[in-house]
C-alpha cells in the first residue's frame, strides 16, 4: 500500500472503529482472537492500522462482538481504503489503453473539472502527438505491453466527449510545463498552439503559474478534481483516489490558493506565446 498519509489515516480510522466495537463488547484482544479463531497478532495488526481486514474478518469480528448491524458500513469503509491507492504497475499491467478507459465513466459524469499540472499538460487538453509522446515514454519506462496507439485513440475519443459543452474546466498549469521537453519541438509548438485555442472556449478557465511568482507553498503532486466527489492524485508510484469530504475540501482550498498565484487571459497567452517563440 501507499505510504500516503491519506491512506494511512483512512486505515487507522477503520482500525479505531473496530477497536471501539471490541471494547464496547467487553472483550480483550486475546478473547476476540480466540473466538474468531485467529492469532492475536492478526487482531493487533488490524487494530494498529497496519493491515486492512478482509470482508470475512469484519463479519467475524462483528459477529463475535454482537455488532452485526455495523457490518455493511464497515465493509464499505474497508473497500474504500483498499481502492484508494493503486500502483501504476497494477493499473497498467495489461497495457495503457485499459488505464485510459478505466476512468471514462468518472469523466462522463463530472460537470466541473479542476486540474493542477506541474509536469505535463493535463490529458484533456493534449494534442494527439503530445499524448503519443507522453504515453510512449511511460510505456518504455514501466509497461511491458505496447498498446500506445490504442491508448492514444482512447484518450482522444474521451476528449471529444468532454468538449461537447456539457462540462466546465478550471486548469492551472505551472509555467515549467510550457517548456518541459517531453516531446520534439514541432509537437510542442502544436501543443502550445492548441492550448491557446482551448483557452478561448467559454467553458474553460486557464491559469498559468509563473515560475518566478511568490508562493508560500507548493504541492508535491499533480491532482485532478471531479466536482466535489473525488480527487485523483498522481504520485510517483501510483494513483491515489480521495473521497473523504474533509480532504476534498483541503484540495479545493489548495486549488483556490494556486489560482490566486496564476495569471489568466492575455497574460497567460503571453507566457504560452513566449514558450512558442523560444522553440523557434
Amino acid at each position: 500500500m501507499s505510504s500516503s498519509s491519506s491512506v494511512v489515516e483512512a486505515r487507522q480510522a477503520l482500525a479505531r472503529r473496530l477497536s471501539d466495537i471490541r471494547k464496547d463488547a467487553g472483550l480483550s484482544g486475546d478473547q476476540l482472537s480466540a473466538q474468531c479463531g485467529w492469532h492475536p497478532a492478526k487482531t493487533s495488526r488490524i487494530q494498529s492500522g497496519k493491515s486492512t481486514p478482509s470482508e470475512a474478518d469484519i463479519k467475524a469480528w462483528c459477529a463475535t462482538c454482537g455488532a452485526e448491524g455495523q457490518v455493511p458500513d464497515l465493509i464499505a469503509e474497508a473497500r474504500a481504503v483498499q481502492t484508494m491507492y493503486t500502483e501504476w504497475r497494477r493499473m497498467e499491467r495489461t497495457g495503457l489503453r485499459a488505464a485510459q478507459e478505466s476512468v471514462n465513466s468518472l469523466y462522463e459524469r463530472t460537470g466541473l473539472f479542476r486540474v493542477y499540472a506541474s509536469r505535463v499538460m493535463p490529458g484533456m487538453v493534449q494534442t494527439r502527438a503530445y499524448t503519443a509522446a507522453v504515453l510512449r515514454s511511460i510505456q518504455r519506462e514501466r509497461v511491458a505491453v505496447d498498446d500506445v496507439e490504442e491508448a492514444v485513440e482512447a484518450r482522444v475519443e474521451r476528449q471529444q466527449k468532454l468538449f461537447s459543452g456539457r462540462h466546465r474546466f478550471g486548469l492551472l498549469i505551472e509555467e515549467y510545463v510550457l517548456h518541459a521537453a517531453v516531446c520534439d519541438a514541432e509537437t510542442m509548438v502544436g501543443q502550445l498552439g492548441h492550448l491557446i485555442s482551448v483557452s478561448a472556449h467559454p467553458f474553460v478557465s486557464l491559469g498559468v503559474i509563473p515560475t518566478a511568482c511568490d508562493r508560500p507553498h507548493l504541492p508535491v503532486e499533480d491532482f485532478y478534481m471531479f466536482d466535489e466527489a473525488e480527487v485523483a492524485v498522481e504520485l510517483t508510484s501510483g494513483y491515489l483516489r480521495i473521497t473523504q469530504p474533509r480532504e476534498i475540501a483541503g484540495y479545493t482550498q489548495m486549488f483556490t490558493d494556486l489560482a490566486s498565484m496564476a495569471v489568466h487571459g492575455a497574460q497567460a497567452r503571453q507566457l504560452i506565446t513566449a514558450a512558442i517563440n523560444a522553440l523557434g
